[in-house]
């Protein structure tokens, strides 16, 4: 095995970020920083607790009462929101080379996250200068408009799998509505999230506007949540957290949205393409090391295919290439943190009980150190099989037949999840109904995750509250004031105004 690529001048500390400044905790509390391939701590991290997060959104609260962020004209705060994009597509090999050490993705994976990220502040920068509002009119009585405002100080909790694009899908809309934030990067994967504040300090952003707190989310985390003057919280995490972060947030009444886990079908019918379906039911579970919500993990098949599905698939399985994060050749890279790797490595052995083990089932040879896991493909597995109902989070997958549509429907729906799903089949008319009954917030006809921002992006029942993307997220990050103006003369009963008898 080549020796471990290490980036330059990686900090041996990591700080807080509040009103302009880099702090640390004011009890001083740390943690420790693993990367994924030595499971070695690289550094520590200043371990945000209440009186860190006071302190920040007391900085934001005053940046919204008092600073220019949320009244800045649109086009204005666009301005900004497009250097920053040019900062992050300027670091693009940098950014990439701190979030595959830090996360353990393929270099080749971390590449595109920084540029989606860029992406994700350049759309929303165009929207919000795109942005009108509604105004209903009642001739000669009354004209009735729309006042969309910025809301206050937003809760960011983001998750440790591509962190630095999924901090940008939160601070993106959040500022460009005119938002001050907190952010709470998860704790296994701070690096990156450090960097925003020198991207955002110089593109303009004014102080306070912007805060970061690092820590752990049963203290940080939670101390965010249920701060009284902080009204907006989106998560993005595991369900069993967003049912907690549900409860704390219900005292204040706070505006929450939430995407949660995921047990994404891909249910293959007959008449597919069969070669396409492989291509991209094995990149939709194995890219990103398997660490993604919406992937494809539960793949359902026609059994008139199955055999030879499953044949071909752990085939190509059997020959994706594990290996260091940093060579560019590699495509499944190490899992996030020696604490993710036991809970995948426990299900890599319970389906071995639940299912025909086809491909992988626990360490790839010749990696003997780091938190490596082979792609698994599990075949014949039943729907009550626990690889089948539990996310697992991980480069492991399950196949199972179905004989018709109405099995395959029962089937895709029969878990507690619901945030996407893959349909293949070329007949037109399957393809619109099948997708309509299924219970998954998003749907892929005949492809994997590739999304128009435009669209929303969210779940239902346990895999999330609510949806975000394109003029979504500037609902959530608004409030829309009705304002009513009186255009003729109003008709009002005259209470109190008849003669006493």
């Amino acid at each position: 095995m080549a020796e471990h690529y290490i980036p330059d001048d990686l900090p041996t500390h990591i700080r807080h970020y509040i009103d302009g400044e880099f702090v640390d905790s004011v009890n001083g509390a740390t943690f420790d920083v693993l990367d994924p391939v030595s499971n070695e701590s690289y550094a520590t991290a200043a371990a945000g607790q209440k009186e860190d997060v006071d302190l920040a959104v007391a900085a934001a609260r005053k940046a919204f009462t008092n600073g220019p962020w949320p009244r800045m004209k649109p086009r204005e705060r666009a301005r900004v929101l497009h250097r920053i994009a040019d900062a992050v597509e300027a670091q693009e090999t940098r950014l990439a080379q701190l979030e595959t050490f830090d996360t353990g993705l393929p270099i080749t994976q971390a590449k595109g996250q920084a540029l989606r990220a860029a992406e994700n502040f350049r759309f929303f920068a165009d929207l919000i200068v795109a942005q009108f509002d509604d105004a209903m009119k009642v001739p000669g009585a009354q004209i009735n408009y729309v006042n969309r405002k910025p809301i206050g100080v937003a809760g960011l909790i983001t998750p440790w799998n591509t962190p630095f694009m999924l901090e940008s899908w939160k601070l993106a809309p959040a500022l460009a509505t005119g938002n001050t934030v907190v952010l709470k990067p998860a704790e296994f994967t701070p690096l990156s999230a450090s960097l925003w504040a020198k991207i955002f300090k110089d593109a303009g952003l004014p102080d306070g506007v912007f805060n970061l707190v690092n820590g752990l989310g049963e203290e940080a985390g939670d101390a965010l949540v249920k701060h009284p003057d902080v009204p907006l919280i989106s998560f993005t995490g595991e369900t069993t957290t967003g049912k907690t972060i549900f409860r704390n947030a219900a005292e204040n009444l706070k505006g929450l949205s939430m995407e949660l886990g995921g047990k994404s079908p891909a249910i293959i019918f007959a008449d597919a393409d069969l070669d396409a379906a492989i291509d991209s039911t094995l990149f939709g579970v194995f890219s990103l090391n398997g660490e993604r919500c919406t992937a494809g993990s539960r793949i359902l098949v026609h059994r008139h295919i199955y055999e030879a599905f499953c044949e071909q698939y752990a085939a190509r399985a059997r020959n994706i290439v594990v290996g260091d994060p940093h060579d560019p050749k590699t495509e499944v890279g190490a899992l996030v943190h020696p604490e993710h790797y036991d809970k995948v490595a426990r299900y890599v052995e319970i389906g071995k009980t639940e299912g025909r083990l086809l491909a992988g089932g626990g360490r790839p040879e010749g990696l003997p150190g780091g938190n490596y896991i082979a792609p698994t493909v599990f075949a014949d597995v039943r729907p009550d099989a626990r690889i089948f109902q539990e996310e697992i989070f991980g480069p492991v997958v399950t196949i199972t037949p179905f004989d018709d549509d109405a099995e395959a429907l029962a089937l895709a729906n029969n878990t507690r999840y619901g945030l996407a799903a893959y349909v293949w089949t070329n007949d037109l008319t399957r393809a619109h109904n099948f997708s309509q009954s299924l219970e998954a917030g998003m749907v892929w006809l005949n492809s994997h995750n590739v999304r128009d921002l435009r669209t929303p992006f969210g779940g239902v029942k346990a895999s999330g509250l609510g949806h975000e993307g394109g003029y979504r997220s500037i609902d959530f990050y608004t409030d829309q004031q009705a304002v009513h103006i009186t255009l003729g003369a109003v008709h009002t009963p005259k209470f109190g105004a008849s003669a006493s008898q």
